[in-house]
């Protein structure tokens, strides 16, 4: 594989997308760099697979160092070139799950660092996964981002990983990175996949949207005799590409437990 190019969206702020499209990848696993590279050493958030081109890649454009490197959740996609990574640049990694972190590393609430130019503080935003988190991102030049891993795509909706992702946990997530949107003025969303979104607040609201008919599909779907996640998908996604069915069933188990009251309170 070879790697992508990078696109410098300002000085502290570049993303390189991995070589790993795909039908649950997109255009591939957006690898953004946060920091300004020509004052200093920098963050890596999401470094994605372990491809050495892409590795070459985010070590190039880090002229001076990588400071921390954080993941927005446990999925190999997204992690598992953190450790290699690491390990090149003599850095931690930051995760929520334990068995991520690469050293004293562990991402929680609030945790911020500072880079050449910025600032990144976490959120935790559960839900496509029971360690999903955001970051918000402060630039010196008072301009706004969310970063937001697979919680929020570029381009479609995301999936619940059953059992390890939760519906009420996402339904109060989306609260959340709403209410950071609004109280701190982000002018867009930086997702794990896909483009970057310039009406972040519309998109969050049609994310709530969509799962909340999805709701009411499933609720229609068992009321017509489904039972099973899979007689459930084959009314309610009846269009889907095969390749991505197994996620459409991982979404509507999280469902049919929302809907029986044994998702996460």
């Amino acid at each position: 594989m070879t790697g992508s190019p990078v696109e410098m969206i300002t000085g502290y702020l570049r993303l390189l997308p991995a070589p790993n499209p795909g039908p649950m990848t997109l255009d591939g696993t957006n690898t953004w760099i946060v920091g300004d590279p020509s004052r200093g050493s920098v963050v890596v958030v999401d470094p994605g697979p372990k491809d050495q081109d892409h590795l070459d890649s985010i070590m190039g454009i880090c002229a001076r160092g990588i400071a921390e490197i954080v993941i927005t959740h446990r999925h190999h996609d997204h992690s598992e070139a953190a450790s290699v990574l690491a390990d090149r640049a003599g850095c931690r990694v930051w995760a929520a799950d334990p068995a991520y972190r690469v050293g004293d590393a562990a991402l929680e609430d609030g945790t911020a660092i500072a880079v050449p130019g910025a600032e990144l503080v976490a959120i935790a935003t559960p839900g496509h996964t029971s360690d999903s988190f955001s970051l918000l991102l402060s630039g010196a030049d008072g301009r706004r981002w969310l970063l937001t891993g697979d919680m929020v795509l570029g381009r479609g909706t995301t999936v619940i990983t059953h059992p390890d992702g939760d519906l009420a946990a996402y339904l109060r997530s989306l609260d959340v990175m709403e209410a950071a949107v609004a109280e701190h003025g982000v002018q867009q969303i930086l997702p794990g996949h896909g483009p970057r979104a310039s009406e972040p607040l519309q998109l969050l609201r049609s994310y709530r949207t969509h799962r909340l008919e999805r709701l009411e599909q499933v609720r229609a779907a068992l009321a017509a005799g489904a039972r099973t996640p899979a007689e459930v998908v084959a009314l309610v996604y009846a269009d889907i590409d095969p390749r991505v069915r197994p996620a459409a069933e991982q979404s509507v188990s999280a469902q049919l437990d929302y809907l029986s009251g044994r998702s996460l309170e």
